[in-house]
């Protein structure tokens, strides 16, 4: 890092908020019978997944997306509670919505999680006693619990922040980023995922400090382009901006058959192909849909729309019938067509693992993989096999993303 890049790196000041057991201190919240026991919340079955759980049961080893099977076998008395997205949802938008009345930037990284960059808040308030008062507002508005940590980058303030946890604040100056990562796992990179960890300790790296003294060429080697960007994290040096954030509230996409058509079959296909790819964007983007509808045109371009609330999900497999039954509902004058398309909306962020209340770990595990091939290879690599190719355009569906509302 040269100088110019290490002065302006230091007169940054990043400020990195968590919402510490978030759905668990939301349930607390509204039943205060909750607090100080241990609370498991997820899929109800066996084969669901733990979407969080309280300090209290992962004192048993419970942790989050593990199968719930599991979990009940490792913390048999916890008290387990399904879970609901739009209280989650609710709860999170007051945050953000405390956050966006006082911050000069933010930006929203999950449904629990921001960072604020209020670099020369200094010269004014001071950005220690800025960010304190900002998060006990935020805990006395909401009662809810929240860590936070201030550093030069997103990367300190984040691991910062976990160190502070729970419900603590933790600053992280310059002068002590260094001394400050250098004992701690390699596992509180932000990067730094299971496999990643597996091949830093086969090569004996297990703290920051020994990894911040590799050469980045070697990383480089054993690690790929991945391998010099863990480098740079565990040296405290981290140049990704804080992006100013905006929910988006809605995606569609529709098709204009070149040929108006009475061909339930083929639209079908269409509203699948379709339906896939708003999916797969959902998940892309960390976000799930709560209402799905279905427009169609007729060829004397009267337009008919139908709407369904549903609970909240990115999965294709729910998606699509829910479609096709809209579309099959909406059909009614049996005249040719020459549009369809699909309208997600009601988004909220959420990762993958949010929208399991009722999955199983297969069915995450199927949707990861084919995504993982989609990222990497482009979307029409892989498909459903009801969802003849010919469905999917070259380019695929035109999405077309609506900013907020």
């Amino acid at each position: 890092m040269t100088t110019a890049q290490n002065i302006a790196s230091a007169r940054r000041h990043i400020l990195h908020l968590d919402q510490d057991t978030f759905f668990v201190s939301v349930e607390r919240l509204r039943n205060s019978s909750l607090n100080n026991k241990a609370v498991i919340i997820g899929g109800m079955s066996d084969r669901g997944v733990v979407a969080s759980c309280s300090y209290e049961a992962r004192q048993f080893g419970v942790h989050s997306a593990m199968p719930m099977k599991l979990a009940r076998q490792l913390c048999a008395d916890a008290i387990f509670i399904r879970g609901d997205m739009q209280v989650y949802s609710d709860y999170s938008d007051l945050v953000t919505g405390i956050i966006a009345d006082k911050a000069p930037l933010y930006e929203k990284a999950s449904i629990d999680e921001h960072y604020l960059d209020i670099s020369g808040m200094d010269r004014f308030f001071g950005c220690v006693r800025w960010a304190s008062e900002l998060r006990h507002t935020i805990m006395r508005e909401t009662g809810l619990p929240i860590s936070m940590g201030l550093s030069q980058n997103k990367t300190v303030a984040k691991i910062a922040t976990g160190e502070a946890k729970p419900n603590g604040q933790l600053l992280v100056g310059p002068d002590r980023v260094i001394p400050f990562l250098d004992p701690l796992s390699v596992r509180k990179i932000p990067m730094v995922g299971p496999r990643a960890y597996e091949t830093l300790r086969t090569m004996g790296i297990t703290n920051i400090g020994t990894l911040r003294r590799i050469p980045p060429e070697i990383l480089s080697r054993m690690m790929g382009k991945n391998g010099q960007e863990i480098w740079k994290r565990a040296n405290g040096i981290d140049h990704s901006p804080v992006q100013a954030w905006n929910e988006q509230k809605s995606m569609s996409t529709e098709t204009t058959f070149e040929t108006d058509t009475i061909n339930v079959s083929h639209m079908h296909d269409i509203l699948s192909a379709m339906c896939e790819k708003l999916a797969f964007n959902l998940r892309n983007n960390q976000q799930l849909t709560g209402c799905a509808s279905v427009k169609i045109r007729y060829a004397n371009y009267d337009t008919h729309t139908m709407q369904q609330r549903l609970p909240y999900t990115a999965f294709d497999h729910i998606l699509n019938p829910l479609c096709k039954s809209l579309f099959n509902k909406l059909y009614t004058r049996r005249m040719r067509i020459r549009l369809v398309g699909i309208h997600f909306s009601r988004l909220v962020r959420g990762v993958q693992q949010l929208n399991m209340f009722e999955e199983n770990t297969d069915t995450a595990n199927l949707y990861q993989a084919m995504d993982k091939m989609r990222r990497k290879y482009g979307i029409h690599i892989i498909t459903k096999a009801n969802i003849p190719t010919t469905a999917v355009a070259s380019d695929g569906p035109t999405v077309r993303p609506k900013g907020p509302n």
